[in-house]
């Protein structure tokens, strides 16, 4: 676990899952914006050695949530992805990608975070927006 993963309110779960599969790494962790790095190598890329439009998706949707999530008391809520909107506008065969999720809209109920993947000049990837719903827990 990275430095900035340690002491966040999520914990463990930053690391479980698909996260861990196709290598995600994050980078800053605030309630205002999350980033976080994915390499382009054979776990991301699709047949034609192209980064996967769903490997990008999995990472835009994968910062909304955590992003919500520090926005969220985990014991008594919980954000799950609702709707994915994401524009692949150039193509990456190899290195790294970097995502930032940043909020348009925090409500009771939903979030929506602008999410853009660039390479590592900068250069605009995918652009994606996400829309969470926010889940009251259950008392067990």
């Amino acid at each position: 676990m990275d430095a900035s993963t340690k002491d966040s309110p999520l914990g463990g779960r930053l690391r479980k899952g698909m996260v861990e599969a196709i290598g995600i790494e994050f980078v800053e962790l605030t309630p205002d914006k999350v980033i976080a790095t994915m390499p382009v190598d054979a776990r991301t890329q699709q047949p034609f050695g192209l980064l996967h439009g769903g490997a990008s998706a999995a990472l835009a949707e994968t910062v909304a949530s955590v992003a919500a999530s520090l926005n969220l008391d985990p014991q008594k809520q919980m954000a799950v992805g609702i709707e994915l909107n994401a524009n692949h506008l150039r193509g990456k065969r190899e290195g790294l990608v970097t995502a930032t999720a940043t909020p348009l809209h925090r409500g009771r109920k939903t979030h929506v975070w602008d999410i853009r993947i660039e390479d590592e000049t900068g250069r605009l990837v995918c652009a994606s927006r996400c829309t969470l719903a926010i889940v009251d827990l259950g008392t067990g």
